[in-house]
């Protein structure tokens, strides 16, 4: 594609609705200091709805950042929409990546195909420098190894194999493999299994950074100390040791408002089976859930957060 990013990429889910408030300002002046510390590569969505804040802190320096973003849209109509809309919130005349949302198979990926088909026009205007697929399954990523129009995956990797939807860890790693040796770039996602590995963060980091066919790994980061952290875990240093302990992850769960109704929306999105209604409420079976924070678009009443 000739894109160059850096082994690390800021995944600015961390920054959306869906984990609680946004503080923009703090957050635009956090995504500032990963600049500076060579950070180039953003990963982003419209599901998201950070498109705002990515703006407030690029502003003056957009050229210097590489951004990703995923849409749910399957048709041309939407997905035009998305990009447009996507370009407009960002205050950019193009975006470097723009990728299909969750894809789960090939059957999904062609069910999506109109969608994808206008992305490789808007390609051809230069509009996108270059389209792909995320993914948390297997089967998705040997689909988009094999067509030629998908130049980047974003597949779900961490070591135990957290929130892999039709497999384990080696599987995944075997077709991510395949599909770099095809000449797909690969950025991963996930690496902490969305929160259940950050006791062993910088175990699981490694373990990522350390693939040689994975280009770049998007990681959720919060503060300052995260940021210097993740860094020397990508270029294979050692973290000092009251680095290591300021990034020691506090304790996160999803929490159910008390106005929830018990629609059961939430429970069909989660890959995981971590979600059940039980007299009438959702309840978590914390043992399955990876904290994505997914489900929260299901919910018409926004009932579900991170915290």
């Amino acid at each position: 594609t000739g894109i160059r990013v850096s082994r690390l990429c800021f995944g600015s889910l961390t920054h959306s609705p869906s984990h609680g408030a946004v503080d923009r300002r703090r957050a635009a002046a956090l995504l500032r200091f990963a600049l500076e510390q060579g950070i180039n590569f953003i990963d982003t969505a419209e599901s998201y709805q950070n498109y705002e804040c990515l703006r407030i802190a690029l502003a003056g320096r957009s050229d210097e950042a590489v951004i990703a973003s995923k849409s749910y849209a399957y048709t041309r109509k939407d997905m035009e929409r998305s990009l447009t809309g996507a370009l407009r919130a960002l205050d950019r005349s193009y975006l470097d990546l723009f990728l299909l949302h969750e894809q789960e198979t090939a059957l999904t990926i062609r069910g999506h195909y109109e969608a994808l088909a206008y992305l490789l026009e808007a390609k051809e205007k230069g509009l996108v420098r270059a389209v792909g697929i995320s993914t948390h399954a297997v089967a998705a990523v040997r689909a988009a190894a094999a067509m030629a129009e998908i130049d980047v995956i974003h597949p779900l990797l961490n070591r135990q194999g957290l929130g892999i939807i039709d497999g384990d860890c080696e599987a995944m790693l075997a077709a991510v493999a395949e599909a770099r040796a095809a000449g797909k770039g690969i950025y991963v996602m996930k690496a902490l299994g969305g929160g259940h590995l950050a006791g062993e963060a910088a175990e699981a980091l490694r373990f990522v950074f350390g693939l040689p066919f994975v280009d770049a790994v998007a990681v959720g980061m919060a503060s300052r100390a995260e940021v210097k952290a993740n860094v020397l875990l990508a270029d294979g240093r050692p973290l000092p040791p009251r680095l290591a302990q300021a990034v020691r992850a506090r304790p996160r769960r999803l929490l159910v408002e008390e106005w929830c109704t018990g629609c059961g929306a939430c429970v069909a999105s989660c890959h995981q089976g971590a979600l059940v209604v039980v007299d009438g409420r959702v309840q978590v079976r914390a043992a399955r859930c990876i904290l994505c924070g997914y489900c929260a678009r299901a919910c018409r009443d926004f009932c579900l957060k991170v915290v």
